[in-house]
């Protein structure tokens, strides 16, 4: 029983560990972005005392396109989103497992003590993979931000008004702005969840194994068929 119960602790242990240091790696992405988005304005770059510039030419869009994707890529990749998938597969399983155990007999499931373990370590990745997840949303709403191309477009045709005879030069600008927008939104991949990068495979595993559970659940305690 004790060395059972050091095996446990020590796994536990490294597998928290391991998710503290991804939730620092979405942390330290979410501070980039913050910072990244506060470039292309003035009061904020002065205040975060960050470098600033304006979109208003082409060499200037091509830096923050540029500085964007490296900074996207910058840090731990791979093998953080490896980790997270893991701890999805994991709640994902626990989650599956529960809901059989409810199907199999609802009123004696919490008679069990593995049911409760099975419960507490549900709960603790649930809470781990709703900060990543709001981490992550956060992180792609800064770097996906359509407002700040829209804004510096909205300057353009301002200045067009103002300085007539860089109307052609403005316009080139303009035209870049706007296949950066397309180009910001193609770039989005598919198979995201709240923020967290998913492996298609996992994605349509989610869809199908977990919400054919829970029906299952829902449909057994409530005494009618119901597809989710």
């Amino acid at each position: 029983s004790a060395i059972n119960f050091l095996e446990r602790l020590c796994l536990t242990w490294m597998f928290f560990f391991m998710m503290c240091v991804a939730e620092r790696t979405y942390k330290q992405r979410f501070l980039f972005a913050k910072l990244f988005s506060h470039i292309t304005s003035a009061r904020k770059a002065r205040k975060y005392e960050i470098p600033h510039f304006r979109l208003k030419k082409v060499e200037n869009i091509k830096i923050w396109l540029s500085l964007r994707s490296y900074l996207k890529r910058r840090g731990p990749q791979r093998s953080v989103d490896v980790v997270v998938s893991s701890i999805f597969l994991l709640a994902l399983s626990i989650a599956f497992i529960c809901c059989a155990q409810v199907l199999k007999g609802h009123k004696t499931f919490l008679n069990a003590a593995y049911n409760w373990e099975f419960l507490i370590w549900e709960a603790a990745l649930l809470l781990f993979l709703l900060r990543l997840a709001s981490l992550g949303s956060e992180t792609n709403k800064k770097y996906s931000s359509i407002s700040i191309l829209l804004t510096e477009q909205i300057n353009l045709y301002l200045k067009m008004e103002k300085k007539p005879n860089k109307k052609e030069q403005l316009s080139l600008v303009n035209n870049v702005l706007k296949l950066s927008t397309k180009l910001l939104k193609e770039l989005d991949t598919p198979f995201r969840l709240y923020g967290l990068t998913m492996n298609p495979l996992i994605y349509n595993i989610t869809r199908v194994v977990i919400l054919s559970a829970v029906s299952g659940v829902i449909s057994d305690l409530l005494g009618f068929n119901i597809r989710v």
